[in-house]
């Protein structure tokens, strides 16, 4: 029987999870991506090299593993022909790679209208990165959309994106936007369609294949963070998609009697990129110190991330939501050196005691944390290889996350490179 592991950014993204994922892509047999799109950012470094994807599972490093973008992401053909002569031009030149015939694409429109919502938003920005992300998964809930198994067929291709070009030009011109060409948008696309073609299949069945047979090792990897879902997250300032485990089995075309072990990333402190509350937000020197340590700035965008300290409510919510079974705990080596460190257990929500985020932005911005403070430690963690050689301070906090989500910490990364990850979990060192 398979091994599965569901990797899920636990916080408002950017927790870590390429690193994570590039780690037991090594081991795995399959990699795949089942939401999001290219608004996605994930840093992968080794060998002392620096990579960085968007829509491209973190698998791509490896010749032996198959990796998947699954029927729930939005794919811009655009950006994964560039992502791809991006990674060409950085050496990586031998992967398997395959695209879901199902998978929404992400047309030249979108991105346009993206902004231009975002626009019309005023002073209350939603934050999106305007890839296009949203206004893809827009049309294909409203049944407007393309798919990128389209690309195969050219007659039916072009008998789709007619009707979605009279459609969409219809609403750019509501906008005071420039309006698409027919023939030069199938032109371009059916170049691109040469290109990506190949790699374009039913992924449902080939990871339903995968899964059936024995000591195969399958990695389903997500965008994003469970504080930006649709549903659960901080409503509006959130994704367009579920970066949940509850998503693999819809956006990957399985049943969800596979799923069951789930590795929740989580940064050892919080950030956050854009607009929406965020309870433990520092503004002050600690912050700028541990955003400049860590370098905490948007892959995508270059944004400088927001920081504040880890959040246990955020933590016990994912955890539940999500079913995680191990945390990992992301740049633990930047918090070295700070005097004191804090964790918040609880918030304060006009005068009364809550242990769960409120569901509406205007009570969520009201919440004040609850802390407990702990002491720092001033070693440097960056060469530790085994748990029991950190400091008893840095012990001490990792055991206080573990009591208050409780939910255990399965793997702890003290740098960027994959080297620099302690493996507590024996289950997880074994898949």
């Amino acid at each position: 029987m398979s091994q599965r592991l569901v990797v899920i950014g636990s916080q408002w993204g950017d927790e870590g999870k390429g690193k994570i994922t590039d780690y037991f892509a090594c081991k795995a047999d399959m990699v795949v991506r089942y939401q999001g799109g290219n608004n996605a950012g994930h840093s992968v470094m080794f060998n002392g090299h620096k990579y960085s994807l968007q829509s491209i599972p973190s698998g791509i490093f490896n010749p032996a593993t198959v990796n998947v973008m699954g029927n729930g992401m939005v794919v811009n053909p655009v950006s994964v022909v560039a992502e791809l002569q991006k990674l060409h031009d950085q050496g990586i030149t031998d992967y398997q790679l395959y695209i879901s015939d199902r998978a929404a694409m992400v047309m030249p429109w979108h991105s346009d209208l993206d902004g231009a919502y975002e626009c019309l938003k005023g002073g209350k920005l939603i934050g999106t990165t305007k890839k296009g992300i949203g206004p893809a998964y827009s049309d294909k809930y409203s049944r407007v959309g393309l798919r990128m198994g389209d690309l195969l067929e050219p007659d039916y291709f072009a008998e789709r994106l007619k009707a979605a070009v009279e459609v969409k030009n219809r609403e750019l011109e509501m906008l005071g936007l420039p309006a698409y060409d027919f023939d030069k948008v199938f032109a371009q696309y059916m170049e691109l369609a040469k290109i990506l073609g190949p790699k374009i299949t039913d992924t449902s069945a080939l990871i339903n294949r995968y899964l059936r047979e024995a000591d195969k090792k399958i990695l389903f990897e997500g965008a994003q963070g469970m504080m930006l879902c649709i549903d659960h997250g901080t409503y509006p300032y959130v994704t367009s998609s579920t970066p949940s485990s509850a998503s693999v089995p819809v956006g990957a075309g399985i049943s969800p009697k596979w799923i069951d072990n789930v590795l929740g990333v989580a940064k050892a402190y919080c950030t956050r990129v854009g607009e929406g509350p965020f309870p433990t937000e520092l503004h002050d020197e600690t912050a700028h110190e541990i955003r400049e340590r860590g370098h905490e700035y948007g892959t995508v965008t270059g944004r400088p991330r927001r920081i504040g300290w880890f959040d246990g409510v955020v933590a016990r919510y994912t955890s539940r939501l999500a079913g995680i079974d191990n945390w990992a705990l992301m740049l633990f080596d930047v918090l070295s050196g700070l005097d004191k460190v804090k964790i918040c257990t609880h918030y304060e929500l006009d005068g009364e005691i809550i242990d769960t985020p409120p569901a509406t932005i205007s009570k969520f911005a009201r919440c004040n944390p609850v802390y407990i403070e702990l002491d720092g430690w001033k070693e440097d963690l960056t060469q530790i290889k085994d748990y029991n050689d950190l400091p008893e301070a840095a012990k001490a906090y990792i055991r206080k996350i573990e009591e208050i989500t409780e939910v255990p910490v399965g793997v702890i990364s003290v740098g960027p490179d994959r080297t620099q990850t302690i493996i507590v979990s024996e289950k997880l060192r074994n898949f």
